[in-house]
């Protein structure tokens, strides 16, 4: 009987599996539940940019690359550690794959807290406890963001700038490339017409000398 729960006895090996698969299927779940986020930070900033106010604009682009950049790390973070288990002996990877666990558990909380829309709309709003989060938000990703993700940015908000330029530009009325035709007034000209007609059948009315 004691061999029979030796046998079932879960082992730190098949927890760590389980915990990976765990956190694969919440990411999973939270990569659904932050899309709605970051379509609605995607629309702020175009909406910032029709306004004219670029600095919130380009706010609302650099928290959304933050937070694919966090879902895209954490997947492969993951995937890297149930790799290890699978290819290398446990108990050589064993302090790894739980430091990793550990972390990934952090970073699904944050994530957890980066699904908030009324955060997102915090972004546009100008009262003082707004413009302190956004304040709070800009100096955070500073820290967080690369070199490479900033300049993704930086891309990103030339390209929704070009667009609100093009789609003003079709708004607009279209202005003609060739000179207007010089436009008479159509009654004095009908009239003058008219005069000079008479004139000239009056004239051959008149007898001819002989």
């Amino acid at each position: 009987m004691g061999a029979s729960q030796s046998k079932h006895r879960i082992t730190v090996q098949d927890k760590a599996i389980l915990d990976m698969k765990v956190q694969r299927d919440k990411l999973k779940q939270y990569q659904k539940r932050v899309q709605v986020v970051l379509d609605r930070e995607d629309a702020l900033a175009r909406e910032l940019l029709k306004k004219g106010d670029k600095r919130r604009a380009l706010l609302a682009l650099r928290r959304r690359k933050y937070q694919e950049q966090m879902i895209s790390t954490t997947d492969s973070q993951l995937l890297n550690l149930q790799q290890l288990v699978e290819t290398i002996e446990f108990s050589l990877v064993q302090k790894d794959v739980l430091f990793g666990l550990e972390q990934g558990n952090q970073v699904l909380t944050k994530l957890n807290q980066e699904m908030r829309i009324e955060d997102v709309e915090r972004l546009a709003d100008d009262t003082a406890e707004a413009i302190a989060y956004q304040n709070e938000i800009s100096e955070l990703l500073k820290t967080q963001m690369s070199a490479e993700d900033e300049e993704a940015v930086l891309m990103e908000l030339d390209e929704l700038e070009r667009q609100e330029s093009d789609r003003l530009q079709i708004n607009m009325p279209q202005v003609p490339d060739h000179p207007l035709p010089v436009q008479h007034p159509v009654e004095a000209g009908a009239q003058q017409d008219d005069e000079e007609k008479e004139d000239e059948l009056s004239l051959n009315k008149q007898p001819m000398l002989a």
